[in-house]
């Protein structure tokens, strides 16, 4: 019987994250999920993948705050260790964010440090110090938002910092290639999740903007995103690296 493979999704407790996890479990993966505050919802994914037959465990994280990182990987190896019986994890899933809607004139600096604080320097960061944790042919999954392709309105500096994250996934698949690492990115389109305030999920007029300029003709719900991160950690999908994958219904065609 071969080792199950672990995943770490970052912000893993609700919305696209919580879905992510629970479609790996489905996959037959073991998954470490991270969680900001709210330990219930966090602990209740856990439930749900402990009923799919996989491990899950839960630890609390501030993704933006690249202090905490080293005590946040002292915390995961003991676990790995002690309760998995192995030294890595496969398949790291930068997930974890927030939203603002504020227009470009009106964005603060405070704002644009929060933005960067978790989208980028965060994602940079907690990928750094989670690559030697990492199995040689391991997978990173970098988050995004079709934002980074097509402008809307009042969301330049969130859309700018997963512009950054973009780049830097192409980078991460050129320099973790010798380890046979692959690093993708998946952006998905608007998504009625309680992301940013739940305006896409709430505010009528919004979602029929999003649906009448999509493809399939509706707004994106948090299951129409979790399968495909599940397949970029199966081995068919091996031999996709440093792409961009847009799970958007075709928005802005």
């Amino acid at each position: 019987m071969t080792e199950s493979k672990i995943a770490l999704v970052t912000g893993g407790s609700r919305g696209l994250g919580r879905d992510m996890a629970i479609n790996l479990a489905l996959k037959g993966i073991d998954v470490v999920i991270t969680y900001h505050t709210n330990k219930p919802a966090a602990e209740e994914v856990v439930t749900e993948i402990e009923k799919l037959g996989r491990s899950g465990k839960a630890f609390q994280l501030d993704s933006s705050d690249v202090k905490t990182f080293e005590g946040f990987f002292a915390q995961l190896s003991t676990y790995l260790k002690e309760e998995k019986g192995v030294e890595t994890f496969d398949f790291l899933i930068n997930n974890a964010g927030t939203g603002i809607y504020t227009p470009f004139l009106e964005t603060s600096e405070e704002q644009f440090d929060e933005m960067a604080n978790i989208h980028l320097k965060g994602v940079y960061f907690l990928s750094q110090k989670a690559v030697p944790l990492l199995s040689d042919g391991g997978r990173i999954i970098n988050i995004s938002s079709g934002l980074a392709r097509f402008s809307f309105p009042n969301s330049s500096a969130y859309a700018a910092m997963k512009g950054g994250v973009e780049v830097f996934t192409r980078y991460l698949a050129k320099e973790l290639g010798p380890r046979r690492i692959t690093a993708n990115v998946v952006a998905p389109g608007a998504i009625a999740t309680d992301f940013g305030g739940g305006q896409t999920r709430d505010n009528e007029q919004r979602r029929n903007l999003i649906s009448s300029v999509t493809a399939l003709g509706r707004v994106g719900e948090a299951e129409d995103i979790g399968g495909v991160v599940a397949f970029l950690c199966t081995e068919d999908a091996r031999w996709i690296n440093g792409q961009r994958i847009e799970v958007s219904g075709g928005i802005f065609l």
